[in-house]
């Protein structure tokens, strides 16, 4: 009976473990491993297309990643190439950002307060990290434009008019002008106001009517990035990259470059009058926000070959001939630095990804926060908040170690009973339920609680994996960038050993296959922190180590040996 119930939960831990990891993979923008079929998620019925929709394509052309233009029917200007666009560069505290004439697009972001490499990388440059590009290799960039008949667009020359190009001593705002020509009647004004501090960026739509007929035209905001991964990934761990939605209706969405290459993308709110469109990456982010009670209409879409946009569309009320129509946005770029996000706009925080644990993922980052507020340093604030998170659980903990202590106690005799009745299955299965029920042991009793723990510590782990602050910050001695790998390999090796101690502190179970497969998994999944960053290995070894310590102090009290339990790997 007891081998039914163990051979019961190694399939059940097995196929937690291949669920969990298909959902993370999904959840990374990757395609599952083991349930292809789970990937697919479909939008509600009641969704239906934007009026406006259709003619956003006929409308839009977006230079792909060399640089070149696509094309479409009705562009403006029609005819004629376009003139050499100038390219324009302004400065702030946290900014340097890199303007196109054509069209006043913001084509570079670099944030200069963020290193482009991270301290422990082979590449030891403090060139500051760029978000925002538009090059052969990578392009990534925020746009906006007319549409609704032959208007300005991110493709129409423009003029700038301030000449600022960096943020003065003293001075704490900075604007950046674009104006464009008369285009069917319509001018268009992009006024960017930079202010120092802030990742936030207002950007006011200006559009005049020139002409001598009421206009109407649509004002639409989109951020255009490639489908590449970033560099720094490995087979081991990722994160999701790709564009994201949010509204109050149906919170945040994130939607997969995959999908929208197969067409397969749908928003679950297209039509709604709140919340923003944004492209997400690992640590930083860019979301284009357009003012509460705003009507508006997302998309994500295609646009060339490997390259997409997330966007929104609005309605400008008809303009009269001589009048002018202003409309306020707002574009962030920056860290995902949670408490900044949520100053900024309701939901923007949570484009820091902590996926379907978010509920414990919060708390837990909060309480990472306030003790780095005492202690100063990331890497011992990891190690305090486990020391705080065992102790909460440390009598659920040691329910499960006491369990575990008699099973080790006990188990000389389970092993002789087994090879005395090996014969007989029957009557092995009756003499070992007596021994447990003599010796007052549930062979399961282990188990409960430390399961009731996992969705603690996995959110625990998306909070170190998701934390742009664990970025360059250092610990101690040569751990200088709790984000990245270890490059000496002495933490993994660390934790490996402190698992393969802990491992060792647990019964063995009566079944030998079972038994080395308990030695084996613990193994192969320390060989994966290799190539983790120091501060969720850091935060693995803390637990072990803790947990070595309150199971070895349980085993002394009840009288068990220390004595290490090892399979025989020969057999």
């Amino acid at each position: 009976m007891n081998d039914i119930r163990r051979s019961i939960l190694w399939v059940v831990f097995g196929l937690s473990m291949v669920l969990i990891w298909d959902k993370w993979q999904i959840h990374n923008g990757h395609k599952p491993t083991f349930f292809p079929g789970s990937a697919q998620v479909s939008a509600p019925a009641t969704t239906t297309a934007p009026a406006v929709d259709a003619s956003l394509p006929t409308a839009i052309a977006v230079p792909s990643a060399a640089g070149a233009v696509t094309s479409a029917p009705g562009e403006a200007p029609a005819g004629a190439p376009s003139p050499v666009a100038a390219r324009h560069e302004v400065s702030t505290d946290v900014f340097k950002l890199a303007f196109n004439t054509e069209g006043g697009s913001l084509i570079g972001a670099e944030l200069l307060k963020h290193a482009e490499a991270t301290r422990q990388s082979k590449d030891q440059s403090v060139q500051p990290f760029t978000l925002l590009t538009q090059g052969a290799d990578h392009t990534y960039v925020a746009q906006s434009g007319l549409i609704g008949g032959a208007f300005p667009t991110h493709k129409t020359p423009m003029t700038l008019v301030t000449p600022d190009t960096a943020l003065a001593d003293g001075q704490n705002e900075l604007q950046v002008r674009f104006e464009s020509g008369d285009v069917g009647g319509v001018k268009l004004v992009k006024t960017y106001t930079l202010t120092r501090g802030r990742y936030e960026i207002a950007v006011k739509h200006e559009v005049q009517n020139l002409g001598t007929q009421a206009v109407s035209p649509q004002l639409y905001v989109q951020l255009v990035r490639d489908g590449s991964k970033l560099s720094s990934e490995t087979p081991f761990y990722s994160t999701f990259t790709g564009p994201a939605v949010y509204t109050n209706e149906k919170k945040y969405q994130k939607i997969e470059f995959a999908d929208i290459e197969k067409k397969k993308a749908e928003l679950f709110v297209k039509t709604t009058s709140d919340g923003y469109v944004a492209m997400v990456q690992h640590y930083f982010a860019s979301a284009w926000l357009l003012g509460d009670g705003v009507a508006r209409d997302n998309f994500a879409r295609k646009v060339a070959d490997n390259l997409y946009a997330v966007g929104s569309i609005t309605n400008l009320p008809a303009i009269a001939p001589g009048q002018t129509q202003s409309l306020q946005a707002r574009l962030f770029i920056g860290p995902q630095e949670e408490k900044v996000l949520e100053t900024i706009a309701p939901g923007l925080e949570l484009v820091k990804d902590y996926g379907w644990l978010t509920i414990l993922a919060k708390p837990l980052y909060w309480l990472l926060e306030k003790i780095h507020g005492f202690v100063a340093n990331w890497g011992w604030s990891i190690v305090l908040l486990v020391v705080l998170i065992k102790a909460a659980f440390y009598w659920l903990n040691a329910s499960a170690y006491r369990s575990m202590a008699k099973m080790k106690k006990v188990n000389p005799r389970i092993m002789e009973m087994r090879e005395r009745l090996k014969g007989n299955p029957q009557a092995m299965q009756q003499e070992m339920m007596k021994m447990y029920r003599e010796e007052k042991v549930n062979p399961l009793g282990g188990c409960f609680p430390i399961l009731i723990q996992i969705p603690v510590f996995i959110a625990l782990y998306w909070v170190l994996l998701s934390s742009v602050e664990m970025r360059n910050a250092p610990w101690v001695a040569w751990i200088t960038d709790l984000s990245s790998p270890d490059p000496f390999y002495i933490m993994p090796l660390v934790m490996a050993v402190t698992t393969m101690i802990q491992t060792a502190l647990n019964p063995l179970p009566p079944d030998p296959l079972q038994a080395k497969l308990m030695w084996l998994m613990p193994l192969m999944f320390s060989v994966m922190f290799f190539f983790f960053p120091s501060g969720l290995v850091l935060y693995w070894i803390t637990n072990n180590v803790l947990t070595i310590a309150q199971q070895s102090f349980i085993n002394k009290r009840m009288g068990v040996p220390l004595k290490f339990s090892m399979p025989n790997f020969r057999a």
